[in-house]
């Protein structure tokens, strides 16, 4: 009777192979978690103890998500940002939104040198784009009614570039063979664009909207040459910094980093249930 052969033992990989076979991995989580260190500090600072003093943590606290608004200016200046975000993400959208249909579907005289000077916003310097504009407020007469409009027309003004960009792609790289299906049978243009156009491009709409908001409540440059008296969020941060920033500033960020994150997570499970659908 012969003797029974040992078990296989399990070879693991060297350490250095696996390395190279999860090498993208590695430097992504990596490249991650540098990014997320700075985002990581604010959450952690939202917590600290009352001070102005941003990189020392002193000792835990919910005393300030409590008292958001204990600096009432902080929250006028968050309310005035959030304003005009929404009025220029709606504005920007919607006119990006016609000016990209224009430029994908139809052919005109010019179109060549749209696609050229839609970029030329977006390659500009910030400083550049927001000393035109103050230019071209004052020569206007607008010199002394700068504030809450001038701001508004001036992040609609940067934020189509990006929205005109965004949908564009989306149109792009959009099968037309489902609008011609519909046509075929027998829907009007208008029930093809309110039930098959527009549902495909919303995801490219929905992204340029998320986009435009984020340009907006975040800019600083081309707002603090057109503001006037006008005090927004980021100006407020940037006046505050010089005699520390206060700790419900954190909170603000840790709220709108959640909100983002809350909004990509809502889209991706809605489209993984759309996926899911069409695949039964």
């Amino acid at each position: 009777m012969s003797a029974a052969r040992p078990a296989a033992r399990e070879t693991r990989p060297p350490a250095g192979r696996w390395l190279r076979e999860h090498l993208v991995l590695v430097l992504g989580l990596l490249v991650l978690l540098y990014t997320f260190v700075p985002i990581a500090v604010v959450v952690l600072m939202s917590f600290n103890e009352g001070t102005r003093n941003v990189y020392a943590f002193q000792s835990f606290t919910l005393d300030n998500w409590a008292n958001v608004c204990e600096d009432q200016s902080m929250c006028d200046a968050l309310w005035v940002s959030i304003r005009i975000g929404v009025l220029a993400t709606l504005g920007a959208t919607l006119l990006g939104t016609l000016a990209a249909f224009a430029l994908v579907r139809h052919d005109f005289r010019g179109r060549s040198a749209s696609n050229l000077l839609i970029f030329l916003p977006m390659a500009a310097p910030e400083i550049v784009l927001g000393s035109s504009l103050l230019a071209l407020f004052v020569a206007a007469g607008f010199s002394g009614q700068l504030g809450f409009w001038t701001i508004l027309i001036a992040h609609v003004m940067f934020c189509l570039s990006f929205v005109v960009v965004t949908v564009r792609s989306r149109l792009a790289g959009m099968d037309d063979s489902l609008e011609q299906a519909a046509m075929d049978l027998y829907a009007t243009p208008a029930q093809t664009f309110w039930r098959v156009t527009l549902p495909l491009v919303f995801p490219g709409i929905l992204g340029a909207a998320l986009l435009s908001f984020s340009l907006s409540f975040d800019d600083f440059i081309v707002t603090n040459l057109n503001a006037g008296t006008e005090l927004t969020f980021p100006m407020y941060v940037w006046g505050a910094s010089q005699r520390g920033v206060p700790m419900q500033v954190n909170v603000i960020g840790t709220v709108m980093f959640v909100l983002s994150i809350a909004v990509v997570l809502v889209g991706e499970l809605g489209s993984r249930r759309r996926s899911r659908a069409l695949s039964r």
